[in-house]
């Protein structure tokens, strides 16, 4: 006969020292691990990025704010683009419209199956609060995103569901009672899981979706070439994007600039000014303005031509924003563009000297 007892203390011995091993690597830091190879992030950076709000309302801050706070921060800061009501301009959809006490009542919006109603407004789509006060925190307004405060959050939010007959003119909204509003979203039961097109069986039993699609196999019609797009007018919105994809690799931006690089024309009254382009794309001027191009606002070049010389109006206008001069559309004040980005910017447009 023979003894295991040996093997398996030298087996023993061999798991612990692994298993020490692993837990030693786990317990290093990043730093350790990858030396040289960036750093840990701080709670406080992780707090700044981990902002989302779950429709169980898991990551909404504590706070409030009134239909009648919201009033006056929509007036300032949304109206340009949505309305004073929520109607919204010609480049906007509009916001409110559509639904009924009854729709509040059922949670569901009865006239998203009317094919004869003429559009779909936001408060007929949306099914969670927590969608509108995560997008208004995130995104708006949008030439200056995450710029408003917790409670301008919420009161911007509860404007707009007052706009949309959810609650009364003299109501608060805050994170207590936020959840009870839910119960009153015109669509809050339009969301379904009955075609199984979530991933997996959590909200239905049947994980098959009901779509069946089948490859062509002979006689196929021309391959299709399905790219995303921007409207003509907007395509260069955000510059060339030719000149901002690398050279090698699968990727390679189209021209959307229509030659203009190439041509290098001035945009400006001044031809020997640099274009601004970091300071155009840090405060958003380019999410309106074209170079050559209206998109919601005139294309710098004609406001160039308008104002060549006109530094002080300029500067003014660029800061303080205003309307009736290039059409319906107004323009918002720029409260985050500090006065130093601001003159470089009219000077650039006026053709003055620095």
């Amino acid at each position: 006969m023979f003894s295991l007892r040996k093997p398996l203390a030298v087996l023993a011995l061999a798991v612990m020292s692994t298993a020490a091993m692993t837990s030693a690597a786990q317990t290093k830091t990043p730093d350790q691990r990858f030396p040289g190879v960036g750093r840990n992030a701080t709670t406080q950076e992780v707090q700044a990025w981990d902002i989302d709000v779950r429709p169980d309302f898991k990551g909404l801050p504590a706070g409030s704010g009134s239909v009648q706070k919201g009033m006056d921060v929509w007036e300032a800061k949304c109206a340009s683009c949505h309305g004073v009501f929520g109607e919204s301009n010609e480049v906007f959809s509009p916001l409110v419209g559509g639904t009924t006490a009854d729709d509040i009542k059922t949670g569901h919006a009865a006239r998203l199956k009317d094919p004869a109603f003429p559009g779909r407004t936001t408060m007929m789509k949306v099914a969670t609060v927590s969608t509108l006060w995560d997008y208004i925190n995130r995104a708006m307004p949008w030439n200056a995103p995450k710029s408003l405060s917790t409670e301008e959050v919420y009161a911007v939010t509860a404007y707009l569901l007052n706009l949309g007959g959810v609650v009364p003119e003299n109501f608060t909204l805050s994170d207590k009672n936020i959840a009870e509003v839910q119960q009153k979203l015109p669509n809050r039961n339009g969301m379904t899981a009955q075609h199984a097109l979530w991933p997996g069986n959590e909200f239905s039993k049947n994980a098959k979706p009901d779509v069946q699609a089948a490859a062509c196999m002979s006689n196929c019609g021309p391959v299709p070439k399905v790219r995303s797009a921007l409207p003509e007018h907007a395509s260069n919105n955000h510059g060339n994007l030719a000149q901002q994809n690398r050279s090698v690799g699968a990727q390679h931006g189209i021209e959307t600039d229509g030659g203009a690089s190439k041509a290098a024309k001035p945009a400006a009254a001044n031809p020997k000014a640099a274009v601004p382009t970091a300071l155009l794309e840090k405060n958003a001027c380019i999410a309106c303005h074209g170079m050559e191009q209206k998109i919601v606002g005139p294309a710098f070049s004609d406001i160039a031509k308008k104002y060549g010389g006109q530094l002080d109006y300029v500067l003014g206008k660029v800061k303080a924003g205003g309307s009736g001069v290039w059409g319906s559309i107004p323009m918002p004040a720029q409260p985050q563009l500090s006065d130093a980005d601001a003159k470089v910017i009219a000077q650039w447009l006026a053709g003055s000297k620095p």
